[in-house]
């Protein structure tokens, strides 16, 4: 009889183990992500929920050959955005640059970018705070993705 009590406790702490898991292991619901690659190195992946924090991107030492290769999923498993934009504004908010990108299609969800374009943009505007952008007709307010 102790025997098949432990039996059923043991079962039972199985099962809470794995619902716990099984909730956990997922992003959270109704939550956009992005992730932001220099070439094939992450350098930052985000849930975009209301304050994110704001991480710079670091392409100082990134060759001009290089890309930066953003992804961005909207919520709900929507997947990515139509009518795709990513943009680069300075301290005053004025668009300084903006990269228009056609609607995925075959699981096709990269947005890339030429990092000379970022970092010429940096040595035009040195002093000034740079951002990055990325709005959708999903998202038409945007949602700042970083800082260069």
């Amino acid at each position: 009889m102790l025997h098949a009590s432990f039996k059923r406790t043991l079962q039972g702490m199985m099962g809470l183990v794995i619902l716990s898991l099984a909730i956990f292991s997922f992003r959270p619901a109704g939550v956009d992500k992005f992730e932001v690659y220099l070439n094939d190195k992450l350098l930052l992946k985000e849930y975009a929920i209301k304050d994110i924090s704001l991480k710079s991107l670091q392409l100082e030492k990134a060759k001009p050959s290089d890309q930066l290769v953003i992804y961005y999923t909207h919520c709900r498993g929507k997947g990515a955005g139509t009518g795709r934009t990513i943009s680069v504004k300075n301290a005053k908010g004025q668009v300084l640059k903006e990269w228009k990108f056609a609607d995925s299609s075959g699981g096709k969800t990269a947005m890339t970018i030429a990092v000379k374009e970022l970092q010429q943009l940096e040595k035009n505007n040195d002093g000034s705070n740079l951002t990055m952008y990325y709005a959708s007709s999903e998202l038409p307010g945007g949602q700042l993705l970083a800082a260069l």
